[in-house]
């Protein structure tokens, strides 16, 4: 039998012209460190900070995984180093599932089972997939049982200018490029964040056009905003309401005509298998780096039992997140489509040593065993370093 050897981590935080989502606050300039970007009322990072895994068989293969960390990856690389690589050690590398299991139950009855802690397993879950597809010579997609299709339709997720006339600029060039479709990362207000659909339809007729509402609306603005959007034939309304309400969600789905998507907070099968069963989304969207491999495809499953499509969620991960999530999307059944964050795409291509083949308007299923991309370790060690 094959065993887990080593595991190590690698805490990055990359330096980059352009910041995580869209326009600085104020147009200001941002330091070194945290800040909430109004109206939206999370913590960002001037930089592009990261969690990368690395688990070694006892023959040197080494698989890698990726958390979305992208505020204090060192508290995921903590728990790594702590609670999960301690257990990992001397485990049979070719079983992902059974690892996962065992992983996740360490903490499962303290409560244990999202935030930092889903966040480290995610990592090494993607880590040990890759490490298997190495091992057999097969991708993660044919691991999964195999792939539906290996060209994976994909949207521009933001136009990050600070003012409509910007946006409809850039979103025009993306068209030029090949886009046919744009997420924009809203939440400014409902007439404002309706302007901010007309100037880019405006100026990229036939784009189709997705809106984020970054958590910022109570239920009735989101009813106005969803009848806005329905108005236009936009695509669908994502994560309008406060991330834990359910309910509003439900409700909010119930009266809208544009469907509502909601699950880059969500971390496993049971807190979906909630939302599923209240009806409060109709398009899913987990993120394998918030899940890992194996609890994203249970979620998958979920929902194709109650017919809601999937379009994984992608943000500030670098290359590795970018592949485990291509390969997910394409052992998904019913995929809606796979975000593209132009700038993170770019910048995690960094530490591997081919980019990710893409284009605006599609991604090219990496080829290759495992995830199919490379990682330059002295790179990731490099940057580590600097980090």
């Amino acid at each position: 039998m094959m065993r887990v050897r080593e595991v190590h981590t690698h805490v990055l935080k990359l330096r980059t012209d352009q910041a995580y989502l869209g326009p600085k606050r104020d147009g200001g300039t941002i330091g070194d460190g945290y800040e909430v970007r109004e109206p939206w009322r999370s913590l960002y990072s001037s930089r592009y900070e990261t969690l990368l895994v690395e688990v070694i068989a006892d023959d040197g293969t080494t698989g890698w995984g990726e958390a979305l960390a992208p505020v204090a990856p060192e508290v995921p690389a903590a728990i790594v180093n702590l609670l999960l690589a301690p257990v990992l050690v001397g485990m049979d590398a070719t079983a992902p599932r059974p690892a996962w299991h065992r992983l996740r139950d360490l903490m499962r009855e303290r409560g244990h089972l999202v935030g930092h802690q889903a966040d480290a397993l995610a990592a090494v879950d993607i880590a040990l997939w890759d490490l298997v597809g190495r091992l057999t010579g097969l991708r993660v997609a044919q691991l999964l049982g195999g792939a539906f299709r290996t060209r994976l339709p994909t949207y521009v997720s933001g136009l990050p200018r600070s003012t409509d006339a910007e946006r409809a600029a850039l979103a025009r060039d993306w068209v030029d490029q090949g886009a046919t479709a744009v997420k924009l990362h809203l939440g400014h207000g409902v007439a404002a964040d309706l302007a901010t659909v007309d100037a880019v339809a405006h100026a990229a007729p036939g784009l189709r056009i997705a809106v984020d509402g970054h958590w910022a609306y109570g239920v009735d603005e989101a009813v106005a905003l969803a009848c806005g959007l329905a108005e236009r034939g936009a695509w669908f309304l994502e994560a309008p309401l406060a991330p834990e309400d359910v309910a509003g969600h439900a409700e909010l789905a119930a009266r809208s005509t544009v469907p509502i998507a909601v699950g880059e907070a969500l971390r496993n099968r049971y807190e979906f298998a909630q939302w599923l069963d209240a009806r409060a989304l109709r398009i899913a969207q987990p993120d394998v780096a918030r899940t890992g491999i194996t609890e994203a495809m249970a979620i998958a499953e979920l929902c194709a039992a109650r017919h809601v499509p999937v379009a994984p969620h992608h943000s500030v991960g670098m290359g590795v997140s970018l592949a485990a999530g291509l390969h997910v999307a394409a052992a998904v059944a019913d995929l809606t489509a796979f975000e593209y964050q132009p700038t993170s795409t770019e910048v995690g291509a960094r530490i591997l040593t081919e980019p990710v083949p893409m284009h605006p308007a599609a991604f090219d299923l990496p080829a290759g065993p495992g995830l199919g991309v490379n990682v330059d370790a002295e790179t990731v060690r490099a940057l580590a370093k600097e980090s």
